[in-house]
């Protein structure tokens, strides 16, 4: 039982104390007027009140009481209601519930009166509510990484990879995107960048270039003609540099972007060289080594996911947050957004309310049957009995008035009629 059950309980035993306690009073004045009411005839009037209220309380005592057991444990016929037809009652409601709140216009009626986009992006939009359902969001994603298997996973990534990387052949493809890049001139790029590179280099490292050179010129030539071979080569790779990265027609440049044409060309139609890019790719990504690949990649990826997901200040929640709070503010903006989404809600909810709407009354009804009798007579009281005391007591007040009223047509106007 709830704390708010105790409250009810404590509740219903003060009514059921009243009533007894009014019960308890018309007998004492019963008793008291039927002995007296020989030697004060105007107590007659009182004894006739209280026979009615004693009668009218017990009568609806029985009433209350047969609803919810055997009164006073005498299996009665028709007593103990609740218990008796628990089953009948779950069937009617689950029929009223179907009948009456799941109706197709009833339903409808009611989805056309709200408007449940306006209203959640109001609510969204709304910084605290925002991170609550970030915390959700991040909550069922950490659910997701703990149930979900790391083999699983990684036979995944590794049929993904396999699939989309592995098995298809490279050289059409890479053909194609270098035909692509060349086309967009994207190359020329590159070749800025890297003329631009060696000439800085060049510069910066002579000494470097000088080891170089003088290491490939034989021994026996002097020194003085070893330093003005490396000044002089080093001087022209130095304007060599400048001027491709200077000249956008430098020969260099249209020698490179024919060998980029022709390497294209023969990626996509020459079969020799397809053939060793394949080779050369299965040599590289073997079995092996595509599963550890796989295994590295979700471990790094799981372990970085479990982290921001777990720290509300990570960029992750906080960007999902500010998305979250954009997407509210645009739903309270775009009526149109607004109206689309209300229908696609509406027409989801109607299928589901059209399609389950038996089963969801089933439910209802095999609830209630699953219950225990005593039980669902006890939870049920619990409810609705501090009301039904109330019963008790007006049937004291009626019963008293009424035992007064026919008494007094009785001595007021039947017996001057027989006298």
């Amino acid at each position: 039982m709830s704390p708010a059950d105790f409250e009810r309980l404590a509740g219903l035993r003060r009514m059921q104390t009243l009533a007894i306690v009014l019960l308890i009073f018309m007998a004492i004045v019963f008793v008291v007027s039927f002995a007296l009411q020989s030697r004060i005839p105007w107590l007659g009037f009182v004894r006739a009140a209280s026979e009615g209220g004693m009668v009218g309380a017990l009568a609806d005592w029985f009433a209350v009481a047969a609803l919810f057991r055997y009164p006073l444990g005498i299996k009665i016929p028709h007593t103990n209601l609740i218990s008796a037809k628990k089953n009948d009652i779950g069937e009617g409601l689950g029929a009223f519930i179907e009948e009456n709140f799941l109706a197709d216009d009833v339903v409808h009626n009611k989805l056309t009166q709200i408007s449940g986009a306006r209203m959640a992006g109001n609510w969204v939009s709304e910084r605290a509510n925002a991170e609550r359902v970030s915390s959700m969001i991040a909550a069922a994603g950490l659910g997701a990484l703990t149930v979900l298997d790391d083999n699983d996973v990684r036979d995944l990534i590794e049929s993904l990879v396999r699939g989309h990387i592995i098995d298809p052949e490279w050289g059409p493809m890479l053909g194609s995107a270098t035909e692509t890049f060349i086309t967009a001139h994207h190359h020329e790029a590159l070749v800025d960048i890297a003329a631009s590179r060696a000439q800085e280099w060049l510069v910066k490292h002579p000494e470097a270039f000088d080891r170089i050179v003088s290491s490939r010129l034989p021994a026996w030539v002097p020194s003085i003609v070893d330093r003005f071979v490396d000044s002089r080569l080093h001087s022209e790779a130095v304007r060599f540099a400048q001027a491709v990265a200077e000249d956008s027609d430098h020969p260099f440049r249209v020698a490179f972007s024919r060998f980029l044409r022709d390497l294209a060309t023969d990626l996509q139609h020459q079969e020799a060289l397809q053939s060793q890019l394949e080779s050369f790719k299965h040599e590289i990504f073997d079995s092996p080594r595509i599963r550890s690949l796989a295994a590295s990649t979700w471990e790094v990826a799981r372990t970085a996911l479990i982290g921001m997901l777990e720290d509300p200040g990570s960029e992750l929640r906080t960007r999902l947050t500010t998305a979250l709070q954009d997407f509210g503010g645009r739903l309270l903006e775009d009526t149109t957004l607004q109206f689309k989404i209300d229908v696609w809600v509406m027409g989801i909810v109607q299928h589901l309310v059209t399609t389950y709407r038996h089963d969801l009354a089933g439910v209802v009804a095999e609830t209630v049957q699953r219950w225990d009798a005593q039980e669902a007579a006890e939870k049920i009281e619990l409810q609705i009995g501090k009301d039904l005391q109330f019963i008790r007591i007006n049937g004291t007040i009626v019963g008293s008035l009424a035992g007064l009223t026919i008494y007094t047509i009785a001595i007021l106007v039947i017996t001057p009629l027989l006298g």
